[in-house]
């Protein structure tokens, strides 16, 4: 069985930092591409971060420079280090995995994923 599971959301002001975990099991996939979607309340789902196995990262234009995306893949484990947040950031985060990495974009159709874990990003 696939397990995704998320932690580490919260409220934070404007400005502050977060860093949300991710403990993966269970996943079919030898070398799987990880990565993190959100969605703001209100508005569509969003592709954030993506991070292949042997460590290349893509982002969203919105979060370049703000958001760190790793892993550790001794530990099954998913990370996404939030900088210089913004109300806009405000969301639910899910955590994703899929055979391959095509783009952070591409995080949205992957197969398995997670609860989420909610955001708030006060101003």
């Amino acid at each position: 069985e696939v397990q995704l599971v998320e932690s580490g959301g919260g409220s934070v002001q404007a400005g502050g930092s977060r860093r949300l975990s991710c403990a993966a099991s269970g996943l079919a996939y030898r070398n799987p591409c990880m990565g993190w979607w959100r969605q703001a309340p209100g508005k569509g789902r969003e592709g954030v971060a993506s991070i292949a196995a042997d460590g290349y990262t893509d982002y969203t234009d919105s979060v370049k420079g703000r958001f760190t995306i790793s892993r550790d893949n001794a530990r099954n484990a998913l990370y996404l280090q939030m900088n210089s947040l913004k109300p806009e950031d405000t969301g639910w985060y899910y955590c994703a995995a899929d055979a391959g990495c095509r783009g952070s974009g591409y995080v949205l159709a992957f197969p398995d994923w997670g609860r989420g874990t909610q955001v708030t990003v006060s101003s």
